[in-house]
């Protein structure tokens, strides 16, 4: 799931990693197992074993955020970074798309970019990369020691064979994950998936959630 076709140890690698997150995302809890079957999702993940929980990362505006401060609305979450030269940006715009779409059903959820590359993603970086997308989408970057925490909170594998080369690539999951606030995740997407169906399926969920406890 990298960007691009790299060594078969490197892909090895990469897959069991992505293998041990879509076993994680597959971890249902009852109360909300209905609705999850109707709409196709995998809910209760935030509180599955630490999954997601308590983040700090830096805004596209220079400011420090937390989690409670990133999700104040449903969002649909991916990590990136803004070097990347196709995957990135295509799961990016189609994850803007759907939030049009939703919008136009008068359903607001906000799309939110976490960048993997805290060698050449700053705010500024972050801020000119998420207008090119989507005039409402959230940059965010962050230290190594805060990216590589919110990764391991996320459970989203990446790897940067050479960060020593002038032009290095970052091999990642490509899943789009659905933070909704007082839940946590409770859905996620491959990047097949097409706009208009990734919004009938976050449609679904906010119909169909309970309220927060």
């Amino acid at each position: 799931m990298g960007m691009k076709t790299k060594p078969v140890l490197a892909a090895s690698v990469g897959a069991v990693a992505v293998c041990s997150i879509v076993a994680a995302l597959l971890l249902v809890s009852g109360e909300d197992e209905a609705s999850a079957s109707a709409c196709g999702a995998k809910f209760g993940l935030a509180g599955a074993e630490g999954f997601g929980g308590a983040i700090e990362l830096v805004s596209e505006t220079g400011e420090t955020v937390t989690d409670k401060e990133i999700f104040t609305r449903p969002s649909l979450l991916y990590f990136g970074y803004t070097y990347c030269p196709d995957v990135c940006p295509i799961d990016s715009v189609r994850n803007a798309d759907a939030v049009d779409v939703l919008k136009e059903r008068g359903i607001d959820v906000q799309p939110v970019l976490v960048s993997l590359d805290w060698g050449r993603d700053d705010a500024e970086a972050m801020a000119n990369y998420t207008q090119s997308l989507h005039p409402d989408m959230l940059g965010l970057s962050g230290s190594e020691a805060q990216i590589r925490a919110t990764a391991k909170a996320y459970r989203v594998y990446f790897s940067i064979p050479d960060p020593t080369a002038e032009d290095y690539w970052i091999d990642h999951s490509t899943f789009s994950y659905f933070v909704v606030p007082g839940h946590g995740v409770v859905d996620f997407y491959k990047r097949e998936l097409p706009p208009n169906e990734l919004a009938d399926r976050v449609q679904c969920i906010l119909d169909n959630l309970s309220s927060p406890k």
